[in-house]
C-alpha cells in the first residue's frame, strides 16, 4: 500500500489519525495567511515560528501512526 493509499484509510479508519491531519491543515491555512503579509509584525514572525514547530510535530506523529498501522497489519 502506498502513502497517499495507506493516508486515505486511516482518515477514514482512525479518528486520531483524522484529527491530527485537520490540525494540521488547519495551521498550514493559516501559515499561509501569515506568510502573505508583506510586513510582520514581531509577534506574527513569532507565531510563524511556532506554527512551523507544530505542523513538524503533527507531521512526525502521522508517520509514527502509518508506520504503527503498517505493522499491524502484516
Amino acid at each position: 500500500m502506498g502513502e497517499k493509499e495507506l493516508k486515505k484509510t486511516l482518515m477514514q479508519e482512525n479518528q486520531e489519525f483524522k484529527a491530527v491531519v485537520e490540525l494540521h491543515q488547519k495551521y498550514d491555512d493559516e501559515l499561509e495567511k501569515l506568510e502573505s503579509i508583506t510586513y510582520l509584525s514581531e509577534s506574527e514572525k513569532l507565531r510563524i515560528r511556532e506554527l512551523k514547530k507544530k505542523k513538524l510535530a503533527l507531521k512526525d506523529k502521522m508517520y509514527v501512526m502509518m508506520t504503527e498501522y503498517r505493522k499491524s497489519s502484516k
